[in-house]
């Protein structure tokens, strides 16, 4: 079998869970009437669609899919860099929405077609850009806060509806010797997203406060004068002990089953996707509550979309005709109720997709999310715009709950201001190198080549460039291309492998580099290896007889090259070298900046 065809299989299988049941249109094009494959980034994901590849086969066989790998440092960041360069795929990926407007001027308005109207109201109120749908959700990770739901059955205990009835509760459960609830805090984001959902139940998310978001991210609002009602409300969850701070600081996995499973606590207030809804280690149930306001009439829930989908406007271009049906056709599929359960099964309790009465048992974990998401009281998680103060910010209100350097609400809002302001006034420090122009995939992996042989004195390097090989990717491969701009770490890490902390060298003749780069990088063994770029010290030629000091990417030889050649790991970031090289050259562009 061809390579080609090889390719072709593996991208028929890779569309089988999203093309279902819906795929029933009156004939397939030919081949010599098609105008291509569809282009589809997979974020390092294929291998988790897996279950459902040999479904596209039996369904919509003649829709053709090329993947483009990215296995490197960044996936959301990638993807929006990407946007920026209009250099998207077809199907357009991300995680994120971190730029509305350019995705409204670069994807496909979906509003107008059929299967939006299976969207949920609340789902499609949440995303409307300017009143046109540019990126979908593919189902959503759904955050509340967990309780012993056996528990708080033997005890008669009922979800409280309101601040008085959960303060009632809590002085009950307090009575019975237990903890009312527990915060994850191990992640400074754990206490963030308590104290914004917390927010979200009152005027956070109303047109006034959507408003002082935007200006408090702009420097023109303040949180001093607007957050105050909503420190009250989250120290008087302190006091009632709904935010006690594990001592140990252990993973919200651990806090679920110890405080939960071992009946010490009756709530969790955790930023946790849990895969049970049986407490590991324990017969009891597991239930999810929202974050309850002060008088319960907008108590909420908060969620993450697994993936928003979107497609290039470019399918719209004459020519595109054939390429759009097929789009269409996919996401038909995907936003059908047999699209939604090929991603969904009895291990993602927590995700619920997005289609409007989408049926759920009265006894699932998410049931009550479910008609929250019909009331409109799902909100989706605030990161957006935040990602740059909200560790700090966490690590302000992670003091608060712990009782700490003498922490309070006040001060909270004036870190608040303090930080966002901090960020602000030093944006123009986090860019500290420019590409002059778009690299091409091979100029990118010569550019890391560069910054780790000059990093760590070597006299070459040898970096796996990416890619996709009949399902198999890798993470130790050159997966992003620099584009032109100004360059700051996210923008770094776009351009850098999947792993990093270590990276390897050895002393190698000149013949010995040559058999690796003939080899290749093969690290599934499966006969079709990645290739090596060769990067040299002044552009130079290696000759067979003498030795060079050659330095590899973290994870990017195989185990019996290792042994071969005798590589070495050492410690180390690749990331921090290319930063540190980056800051040095001030500007880079293909072709130049010549490693000395």
């Amino acid at each position: 079998m061809t390579h080609h065809a090889h390719r072709r299989l593996a991208a028929l299988a890779f569309a089988a869970f999203l093309f279902l049941s819906a795929c029933t249109s009156a004939g397939p094009a030919s081949d010599s009437e098609r105008s291509g494959a569809l282009t589809w980034g997979t974020w390092s994901n294929y291998s988790k669609h897996k279950p459902f590849l040999d479904l596209l086969e039996q369904t919509c066989p003649d829709i053709e899919l090329e993947f483009l790998s990215y296995t490197g440092g960044n996936a959301t960041g990638y993807s929006w860099a990407q946007m920026r360069a209009d250099d998207i795929p077809d199907i357009f990926i991300t995680s994120r929405v971190l730029d509305r407007e350019l995705a409204k001027e670069r994807l496909l308005d979906l509003s107008g077609y059929e299967f939006i109207n299976h969207v949920s109201t609340a789902v499609l109120d949440q995303i409307s850009i300017d009143g046109g749908i540019y990126l979908l959700p593919v189902n959503n990770t759904m955050y509340g806060i967990y309780y012993n739901k056996t528990l708080m059955e033997e005890h008669d205990w009922e979800v409280p509806a309101n601040r008085s009835e959960l303060e009632a509760l809590c002085a009950e459960i307090r009575a019975e010797g237990l903890i009312p609830g527990v915060v994850g805090t191990m992640l400074t984001g754990g206490p963030f997203t308590a104290v914004l959902s917390l927010a979200k139940t009152s005027w956070f998310t109303t047109p006034m406060g959507v408003q002082w978001e935007q200006d408090f991210l702009t420097g023109e609002a303040a949180a001093q004068g607007t957050w105050e009602e909503t420190m009250e409300l989250v120290q008087a969850y302190i006091d009632m002990g709904m935010l006690t701070p594990d001592p140990e600081d252990r993973t919200s996995v651990e806090l679920i089953a110890d405080y939960l499973g071992n009946r010490k606590a009756v709530f969790c207030t955790v930023v946790q996707p849990v895969s049970y809804t049986t407490i590991p280690g324990a017969s009891d149930e597991l239930g999810m509550m929202p974050y309850i306001g002060e008088d319960g009439s907008k108590n909420v829930y908060i969620y993450s979309p697994f993936y928003y989908f979107g497609l290039s406007k470019r399918l719209a271009e004459p020519g595109n005709e054939e390429k759009l049906e097929d789009a269409l056709e996919l996401l038909s599929l995907l936003y059908s109720p047999e699209g939604q359960a090929a991603l969904i099964n009895e291990t993602t309790p927590c995700v619920m997709g997005v289609l409007d009465n989408d049926p759920m048992a009265e006894d699932a974990l998410l049931y009550d999310a479910q008609l929250a998401q019909r009331e409109g009281r799902v909100f989706p998680m605030t990161y957006e715009n935040w990602d740059k103060v909200l560790s700090d910010m966490g690590q302000a209100f992670k003091e608060w709950f712990r009782g700490e350097n003498g922490m309070d609400g006040p001060a909270c809002i004036a870190r608040m201001d303090e930080l966002q302001r901090a960020h602000l006034e030093g944006s123009e420090d986090l860019y500290f190198c420019e590409s002059t122009a778009d690299f091409t995939l091979e100029e990118t992996a010569v550019l890391l080549g560069k910054a780790l042989g000059s990093s760590v004195d070597a006299d070459a390097a040898l970096i796996p460039l990416g890619g996709f090989h009949n399902g198999v990717e890798t993470s130790a491969g050159v997966t992003g291309k620099l584009y032109a701009g100004r360059i700051s770490s996210e923008v770094s890490a776009t351009i850098t492998t999947g792993y990093d902390g270590k990276y390897g060298i050895a002393e190698l003749t000149g013949a010995q580099i040559q058999e690796l780069l003939e080899a290749g990088f093969d690290p599934a063994g499966d006969g079709i290896p990645f290739p090596y770029v060769l990067v040299t010290r002044g552009g130079g030629t290696l000759e067979a007889g003498t030795t060079f000091r050659v330095a590899f990417v973290m994870n990017g030889y195989t185990e019996e090259a290792a042994r071969t050649y005798g590589i070495q790991e050492e410690p180390g970031s690749v990331r921090e070298f290319l930063r540190t090289w980056l800051t040095e050259q001030r500007t880079v562009s293909p072709g130049g900046n010549p490693w000395e």
